[in-house]
């Protein structure tokens, strides 16, 4: 998952939930979602040949508005089984089908599937919160998608168009709606998650693919809030090495670093700062985030060259803070 942006030191960035209009790209930050699903013109899309998924209204899914009845001062970060999941399937054409919602619940999978197998899949995070005025509102959705389809190519698959990610998740969202918990209570965090379901015995991409998203109400990852949380600096497991796929979001990158975790949370610590695989010397990221470091008027921050995740959130943090004068390295 991606979670906020650890920083290390006094920041004045710190405990501050700034929203504003972040630049590039173009198109606006949040996007509303009103009783109807509207087109995204403004989105960079890119088919390539994808099926395009329409948007649909929301009024089949969420005839009742009210929301759902949960203890939301003590929502934590685990899944709440909500009412609806998005389905959409993808063949050896390269084309995803439109999607359909469908009562959330397991999925049915060869056991030869290429995701079980080999670990051909992607997944992404991100939030729906709801506004005083009863809106919703998405965060970046674009970006995540284009994320999406970078990994996928790494991983030999196919990846839903931007419009598509775009669409299938305001559809699930609104389908869900009554489970976005109310203002200052949480956030209802959303799963897309790309997966090779075809079955596949030699070594090979799968020959089919499905795109699917789930929703669930949650709180704060970390317990503490927006405390600071103690990190230990791990010098022995790597999270990612040069020429693999830490730069991607792909299921094989968490596996691994749930060791390392486990040791971590029994010594008392809330996570785990990994170093570079080579020099072992410099700074990462989390298990679950990217790192900043500041001091003074500078940010620092890991570069981007093949083994950190290019975390929505730090590309955020990184846009808000050079628009505040400071200096991001």
């Amino acid at each position: 998952m991606e979670c906020a942006a650890a920083i290390l030191a006094a920041a004045p960035l710190a405990g501050r939930r700034t929203w504003l209009p972040l630049s590039p790209p173009p198109s606006p930050p949040f996007i509303q979602i009103q009783n109807r699903l509207y087109s995204m013109s403004s989105l960079p899309l890119k088919a390539r040949g994808m099926r395009r998924c329409e948007a649909s209204l929301a009024s089949d899914y969420t005839k009742a508005s009210e929301v759902a009845d949960l203890d939301w001062e003590n929502l934590g970060f685990g899944i709440v089984q909500t009412d609806y999941m998005y389905i959409a399937k993808c063949g050896q054409d390269g084309n995803f089908s439109e999607g359909e919602m469908v009562p959330f619940g397991p999925i049915a999978l060869n056991p030869s599937s290429g995701v079980l197998n080999y670990g051909q899949g992607l997944f992404e995070g991100l939030k729906a919160y709801r506004t005083t005025d009863d809106s919703i509102l998405l965060f970046r959705p674009e970006e995540n998608a284009l994320r999406m389809r970078t990994g996928a190519e790494r991983m030999c698959m196919p990846a839903p168009s931007v419009e598509q990610f775009v669409d299938a998740v305001k559809q699930t969202v609104l389908a869900n709606k009554r489970w976005v918990p109310p203002t200052g209570k949480g956030s209802l965090y959303i799963r897309p998650l790309l997966m090779g379901s075809g079955a596949v015995l030699g070594l090979a991409p799968a020959p089919e693919y499905t795109f699917i998203i789930f929703v669930s109400p949650v709180g704060n990852y970390f317990k503490e809030g927006l405390a600071p949380i103690n990190l230990i600096v791990e010098d022995k497991f790597h999270r990612a090495t040069p020429g693999g796929t830490g730069s991607v979001k792909t299921i094989g990158n968490y596996a691994s670093v749930l060791m390392a975790q486990k040791i971590a949370k029994e010594k008392g610590y809330s996570d785990v700062l990994y170093l570079d695989a080579v020099h072992k010397k410099y700074l990462e990221e989390v298990s679950s985030c990217n790192i900043f470091v500041v001091k003074g008027n500078a940010i620092s921050t890991p570069a981007v060259k093949g083994t950190i995740l290019p975390g929505i959130t730090r590309k955020s943090i990184i846009d808000v803070a050079l628009s505040k004068g400071f200096q991001v390295n």
